[in-house]
């Protein structure tokens, strides 16, 4: 809402020095967004004033037309003589008045104006336009031409209004009643502690039976219908140059008095109208909706299928209006034509103007359903005050009988269902218990009827309600209007204290130590929305009967193509992966931790559970028996260089190795055990996976449980998805993992004592996993073991076509003690007997 300083005086005497900028600050501090503060004029300087056009010389020697004119100004070029100006425009002729800016004169943006010489003439001064002098177009794309009546030689800065600073209010949902200077006004004046001059208190003729007949067959889509007629209007008539101008600065472009009075009133009250030429309606208006089929032509010349929830405005031939959106083409305001026979100027002389109140949520629907946004249907959307109606109406016929010469004819139309104020009933201090500041009963009253409100009572205020604040349903939002005008920044401020010995819990400091532990080690978080589409399961070849295909889906989904909660991090990070891959970034490492969603084995629907007492422990499980399965996930995923070539080295590639070491980082960080073997599942290489599991302990026993998988990506899912050739992923339960740890990290206790190292390497079958073996060997060694590492795997001839060399670097250490040769050489004998026995290992060289 463009709200002109100029404009707002009327309603509010602030005081004379005050600047927009002031203004600004006032109505931010009581809760209104005025984003900007528009100074119109700045960089204008005079002379500017009034020139009649004496005479016209057309120059034809040049490649676009060029009017040589003469001007007069009277004495405002200190000679009295004509102005000599050379322009190009053509909306103008002899006789007219047009807005002259003489030698030295200063238009927006530093444009000087001084004799000069061009198209062989000496041109001194510059008729102006619109755009020249910060106005805007007007329609016209030419001169201003001035009504004859302007004496010559006048200041035209004055005249037109240039001087001016407009505020720009971004009005949000709830305040709709600042979609009106009456609105603003109120603000403004409360907030300076000023009376307001309501635009909206006029005297109305009561309604009688001589009005417009009009017949409302839907009254809850519209509760109020005003109709006044105004005979007589001059065809010729223009909208003063006052009048165009405020719509201007209001950002609304004039088009003909008719037109320009309605949109003027509708921005002074914020009650939008209509006006209809009376010759064109035939029989009674009426409103109802639409039926399936119906069309109108709407004014803007779109030709519209109605819906039958349409609200529409009716004659006896059909639909003549979308009510409260926009107004039909056939009983259109015609614009004033001259016949070319008789001379006679022909246009609308007699309208029917329509003040009505309409259903904010219909109107809503109709918009949004036409893709056809409006003033008017933005007003009705967000709340209009439907006893503005009849004094809208009154103040639009006022103007044209004013400005067209019309006649108002006594009838007027008022249909009003039944209805009653609102009241809302609320304790005097329950904005002192909202705010947590004491204000007072007093400031309380004083403040709800600084809003409109009729307050009544002592501890139990029974507040009624303005009718041009449909927002205010309940305690808690006059509790807002007082608090806010009392002013946000007066709220003390006090810092949270939370309890001594209270901070994180376990789990969160697993889950930030896992995330610092993976940005060590090279990997960058990609934080992703939480939502999949069911194809992207495809794609990642996740089996039909998997536990990830139990998607929760969404009833109102941001998009129909991911209308499912994710059940895998994967989808989310491989498409950063591929969009940054796109844009070029080849060397690519990133990681996310975050809930994945699965829906219950039994789908069920939660009891609402009560609210004046404390739920049972049954009903709390049995709405947590019927909600998704939300385990905590960590994922990464890699293409391109893990380290980069240089002067230090050739660098190498990722690749499924990396992912399997991500996976045992997570782990450790977690304090747990991760098991690593060869596995198949989904869009992993059947070849190049790993599977991840822990040892959990449920009900005093250890049980292994698999909490993922890592490696390289399938080909076929690497082609599905457009991603990077050899792209490598891991993806485990965190909140599993978790679960296998022992507790929280305790530090080692290191021993002074040397170590022992034992080198062994076994011959086992190919299909024997390596992880095996190394179980074997850890339980075989005893407690003298303090760490066993695989440093090689070898196949070839030697050791057999079925067979493979496993070599193991195996640490002893004691913590009491220097362990001899023969002590260290038994722990490693017996790991390899254990070895021998589970996995059929046979000590290499024996």
């Amino acid at each position: 809402m463009r709200v002109p300083l100029s404009w707002l005086r009327e309603y509010v005497d602030l005081p004379v020095t005050e600047t927009g900028r002031d203004v600004q600050a006032k109505l931010v501090s009581a809760g209104l967004e005025v984003e900007t503060v528009e100074r119109l004029g700045a960089g204008l300087t005079g002379p500017l004033v009034v020139g009649k056009v004496l005479t016209i010389e057309e120059l034809t020697e040049f490649k676009k037309p060029i009017r040589f004119c003469t001007v007069d100004v009277g004495r405002a070029n200190g000679t009295g003589e004509p102005q000599e100006i050379i322009c190009g425009a053509r909306n103008f002729a002899e006789g007219d008045k047009v807005v002259v800016a003489l030698p030295g004169a200063v238009l927006p943006g530093d444009f000087r104006i001084a004799e000069r010489k061009t198209y062989g003439r000496v041109s001194r001064g510059m008729i102006c336009s619109g755009d020249e002098l910060g106005m805007g177009d007007d329609g016209t794309h030419g001169i201003i031409v001035l009504p004859p009546e302007h004496e010559v030689g006048t200041d035209a800065t004055a005249l037109l209004e240039l001087f001016d600073e407009v505020l720009d209010i971004a009005v949000t949902p709830d305040r709709g009643y600042c979609l009106s200077l009456r609105g603003v006004a109120r603000e403004t004046a409360t907030a300076y502690g000023l009376p307001l001059r309501d635009p909206a208190l006029l005297d109305v003729p009561a309604p009688n039976a001589y009005g417009y007949p009009v017949k409302i067959s839907d009254p809850i889509g519209c509760s109020r219908f005003t109709a006044r007629t105004v005979v007589g209007l001059d065809p010729e008539a223009r909208s003063p140059i006052w009048l165009r101008r405020r719509l201007e600065k209001a950002g609304m472009r004039p088009i003909s008095l008719a037109v320009d009075v309605t949109n003027y009133v509708m921005l002074e009250l914020g009650q939008p109208l209509h006006a209809y030429d009376r010759t064109r309606i035939d029989g009674p208006i009426g409103v109802r909706r639409a039926e399936a089929g119906e069309k109108l032509t709407t004014l803007d010349g779109t030709v519209r299928v109605l819906d039958p929830a349409d609200l529409v405005i009716t004659d006896n031939r059909g639909p003549i209006g979308l009510a409260g959106v926009m107004g039909g083409a056939n009983t259109e305001i015609a614009d004033s034509a001259t016949d070319p026979e008789t001379g006679e100027v022909r246009g609308t002389t007699e309208v029917v103007i329509e003040a009505a109140h309409f259903d904010a949520i219909s109107v809503a629907r109709t918009a949004r359903r036409h893709k056809l946004s409006s003033e008017a249907s933005k007003r009705f959307e967000r709340g209009v005050d439907p006893q503005a109606a009849a004094a809208a109406a009154q103040r639009t016929v006022d103007l044209l009988v004013l400005l067209a010469g019309g006649t108002a004819e006594a009838g007027v139309t008022e249909v009003i269902a039944p209805g009653a104020p609102r009241t809302v009933t609320m304790p005097a201090d329950h904005p002192d218990r909202v705010a947590g500041v004491a204000y007072g009963r007093e400031t309380v009253v004083r403040r709800l009827q600084e809003v409109g409100c009729d307050v009544y009572g002592q501890d139990e205020l029974i507040v009624t309600v303005p009718s041009w604040r449909p927002d205010l349903n309940e305690p808690n939002d006059l509790a807002e209007e007082v608090i806010r005008l009392e002013g946000y920044e007066n709220l003390p401020s006090t810092l949270p204290r939370p309890p001594a010995g209270r901070g994180l819990t376990e789990r969160q400091r697993t889950h930030r130590r896992v995330g610092r532990a993976l940005a060590g080690a090279g990997y960058v978080e990609a934080l992703n929305y939480p939502f999949i589409g069911e194809q992207v399961l495809d794609q990642l070849d996740i089996p039909a009967d998997d536990t990830a295909r139990r998607l929760v889906r969404l009833v109102n989904p941001l998009s129909d193509e991911e209308p499912a909660l994710r059940t895998t991090l994967l989808p989310g990070l491989l498409g950063a992966l591929r969009r940054n891959d796109g844009r070029g970034s080849h060397d690519l490492a990133l990681f996310e931790t975050g809930l994945v969603f699965r829906a219950p084995a039994q789908p069920g629907v939660a009891v609402r559970l009560p609210v004046d007492r404390r739920p049972t422990d049954e009903e709390i499980a049995g709405v947590n028996a019927v909600l998704p399965e939300q385990p905590r996930y960590a994922a990464v995923v890699m293409a391109g260089a893990r380290e980069q070539a240089g002067w230090w080295g050739k660098g190498r590639p990722a690749d499924w190795a990396d992912a399997v070491e991500a996976a045992r980082t997570v782990a450790r960080e977690a304090g747990a055990e991760l098991i690593v073997r060869q596995g198949q599942y989904g869009p992993w290489h059947p070849g190049r996976c790993a599977q991840l599991a822990v040892v959990v302990t449920e009900d005093d026993e250890r049980t292994e449980r698999v909490v993922g998988h890592a490696g390289e990506l399938h080909p076929r899912v690497v082609k599905a998805l457009g991603l990077p050739a050899r792209t490598s992923a891991m993806e485990l339960d965190l909140d599993l993992v978790e679960r296998a740890s022992a507790g929280p990290v305790r530090a080692p206790r290191i021993s002074a004592f040397p170590v022992a190292t034992q080198d062994v390497a076994l011959v086992v079958a190919r299909d024997v996993p390596a992880a095996d073996v190394e179980s074997a060997l850890r339980e075989g060694a005893g407690e003298l073991l303090e760490s066993i590492r695989l440093f090689d795997v070898f196949t070839g001839e030697q050791i057999g076509e079925d067979a493979k060399s496993l070599a193991y670097a195996l640490r002893f250490r004691a913590a009491d003690r220097t362990l001899t040769v023969e002590e260290a050489s038994a722990a490693r004998d017996a790991a390899v007997a254990l070895a021998a026995e589970r996995t059929g290992a046979v000590l290499r060289g024996a």
